[in-house]
């Protein structure tokens, strides 16, 4: 069972919010957040600015041109500053700093760990994963793939197997496409909403969502786990990786640290709140196992119901 869920945000992130309601505040918020991490990245040897600049000099228009769906309706709850970006995730900017910036923010999970910290985040939750399937997935759905890091990883654990990588980003389903191609490998990218990807019913035995929760308004989770529900097959499970509300991390975090987390995440409150395991349920999914991979991520992974 999970541990006793925070319904409503203590004083100290109440006083977080009261500040970033402040426009100029949270906007200070915001760059602070990006230039800490930025310093971290070429601090540990990731070379931020020369890797992003290297993209920016690509001629984007064919691989846009390849995953975008130009009849997709964005949700509003998409529309909105993400990460420090005005834009979120519908920008160029935003695409081509994803790589970077998860070195920087996985650097101190692990004392030491530095460039490689989220390699070591990424192979915590697949030795849980592998450990806890009953059968090797055939098919498999990684739901929010972003440029592609979560889905390259399942392909590399799985490499038997058919992988289709869904986001919301066109411009981030744009970058993963390039690095495929540059890995000379094939997955089927799909611009698509989570909370309905037009897939077909029954068609993966495994979807993952890797770091992707902590970014919704629970009503969007609902209907995610749902969608993840209608398309998994008899037996098929559900594994999500990310945040764990829970972890000493968070709970004993400095109000301005918290500061400058919230202001890139506008829907941390809501994640923090959510009773993960009856929303499982309430999807369709048996009793998942919730299962710590870092000192501030967790693992839940459930089957589905009969």
């Amino acid at each position: 069972m999970t541990a006793a869920v925070q319904t409503s945000p203590n004083l100290a992130s109440r006083l977080v919010n009261g500040i970033l309601a402040i426009k100029p505040l949270a906007n200070l918020a915001k760059h602070q957040a990006r230039q800490m991490m930025i310093k971290r990245a070429e601090k540990i040897g990731v070379p931020w600015t020369k890797e992003v600049q290297k993209l920016q000099a690509l001629d984007w228009a064919n691989d846009l041109a390849q995953v975008q769906n130009p009849e997709i309706s964005y949700p509003d709850y998409y529309l909105t500053s993400f990460h420090a970006y005005e834009t979120g995730n519908l920008s160029w900017q935003a695409a081509f700093e994803v790589e970077p910036a998860a070195h920087a923010v996985h650097a101190k999970i692990w004392q030491g760990a530095n460039a490689q910290g989220d390699a070591k985040l990424r192979q915590s939750y697949h030795d849980i994963l592998k450990s806890s399937l009953l059968h090797t997935p055939q098919d498999i759905l990684d739901l929010g793939c972003s440029v592609g890091l979560s889905t390259f990883a399942l392909q590399e654990v799985y490499p038997h197997a058919k992988i289709t990588g869904l986001d919301l980003s066109p411009y981030f389903l744009a970058v993963a496409n390039y690095r495929a191609q540059q890995r000379q490998t094939k997955i089927d990218w799909v611009h698509a909403t989570a909370e309905s990807t037009g897939l077909p019913n029954a068609s993966f035995d495994l979807v993952s969502i890797f770091l992707v929760c902590h970014e919704l308004p629970q009503l969007a989770t609902q209907k995610i786990f749902a969608e993840a529900r209608r398309v998994l097959r008899p037996g098929g499970s559900l594994a999500i990786m990310d945040m764990n509300p829970q972890a000493e991390a968070y709970t004993k975090m400095p109000p301005y640290i918290l500061t400058l987390l919230k202001s890139t995440e506008p829907y941390l409150d809501q994640y923090f709140a959510l009773d993960i395991e009856q929303t499982m349920i309430e999807a369709g999914f048996q009793t998942p196992t919730i299962t710590s991979n870092s000192p501030r991520h967790r693992t839940v992974i459930a089957q589905v119901s009969g």
